[in-house]
């Protein structure tokens, strides 16, 4: 993810939550980092219950945030991230036609 990605995922969950933007840009480039680590060097394939899992419980570890904020964060940005896969792909299709 780009930095401009990753800073309209902050903005998207500061909006939907209740939390800083500072506490949840902390959460979500500990998290997304995590991600790109196992994406670049695991080849290893993970349902998303368990990669979320991990992340969450690495996320926690890595910040000393407490579990609920960290889980309704990462929960938050990951449909984020399933809107964004979602319009990807309907582009794709799109130009495809």
């Amino acid at each position: 993810m780009t930095d401009h990605e990753i800073n309209r995922a902050i903005q998207y969950v500061t909006a939907s939550t209740s939390y800083g933007r500072e506490t949840v840009a902390e959460v979500l480039r500990t998290g997304f980092e995590e991600l790109q680590v196992l994406a670049t060097r695991s080849a290893r394939r993970f349902d998303r219950d368990t990669l979320l899992e991990y992340v969450t419980q690495w996320t926690i570890n890595r910040t000393g945030q407490p579990e609920p904020l960290v889980r309704e964060i990462l929960s938050c940005a990951g449909r984020w991230l399933d809107r964004l896969c979602e319009d990807l792909g309907k582009q794709q299709s799109q130009l495809c036609e």
